[in-house]
């Protein structure tokens, strides 16, 4: 067996289970590992072919009967804010994003709880405890960052202080930003923080000159994903490659 033979991932299927989606669907997922030296390129090269990582897993759907999901990546450059964006620009014009190292707080838990009781309180990560959270955060063989939202400092000085209102685990490719997961202050609707979220991963990317950011999966009918459509113009992986798509 050769070398490259050895190093090569392996992949393997997920038993059928009710998709969350789609009522009435069953969803399948392939998965393979993220671990070790290679853990990078390998998650650069599966996050342009469709998958996900969650942890030290990448995965994408592999549903039998069905090829709803479908991949989002924003055109960075090419990015117009709509009218109802740029309000939402606006409106958080007073906060800060940042890179921190990925080292979960209690600040950070505290914040992730109230999002997801209020949020989704029966959605599957409802459970999730402070020690589940650590490792959604920690678990990574990858370049991965906390992106904290605070508001600017009122001295002036460009830093930012106070509460921390929003919070994105943030994977960085060599391609782009990638969304892994994000919560925020639920009881501050005036900010749209979940959409502001994405419009300043936009820009870091823009600053940082990276072509695209990764939205995850666009789901057409999905209530919970339809807000991912209106990043545009916006590139969707489907049989033939990635396509362009304007509105």
């Amino acid at each position: 067996m050769t070398r490259e033979a050895r190093d090569a991932p392996q992949f393997y299927l997920t038993a059928p289970s009710a998709c969350p989606y789609l009522p009435g669907q069953q969803e399948r997922k392939i998965f393979t590992h993220l671990v070790g030296k290679r853990a990078a390129a390998l998650n650069d090269l599966l996050t342009q072919t469709g998958f996900r990582r969650s942890q030290t897993i990448a995965y994408r759907p592999a549903c039998e009967s069905c090829r709803a999901c479908v991949s989002v990546r924003v055109l960075v450059d090419d990015f117009r804010p709509s009218a109802s964006q740029r309000r939402v620009m606006r409106a958080n014009a007073d906060l800060l994003g940042v890179f921190v190292a990925p080292k979960p707080t209690n600040e950070h838990y505290m914040l992730f709880r109230s999002y997801l009781d209020k949020r989704h309180p029966h959605g599957g990560m409802a459970d999730m405890s402070s020690l589940d959270f650590a490792m959604m955060v920690e678990d990574t063989h990858i370049d991965t960052v906390l992106t904290e939202y605070r508001p600017l400092s009122a001295t002036g000085d460009g830093q930012a202080s106070g509460p921390l209102l929003a919070v994105c685990l943030t994977d960085r490719l060599a391609d782009g930003l990638s969304l892994v997961y994000s919560f925020y202050d639920p009881d501050i609707a005036r900010r749209s923080l979940g959409s502001f979220i994405i419009l300043d991963h936009i820009e870091k990317a823009r600053r940082l000159g990276l072509p695209h950011v990764y939205l995850g999966y666009w789901v057409e009918g999905s209530k919970k994903m339809g807000y991912k459509a209106s990043y545009l113009p916006q590139e969707r992986l489907g049989l033939h490659g990635w396509a362009r798509v304007e509105r």
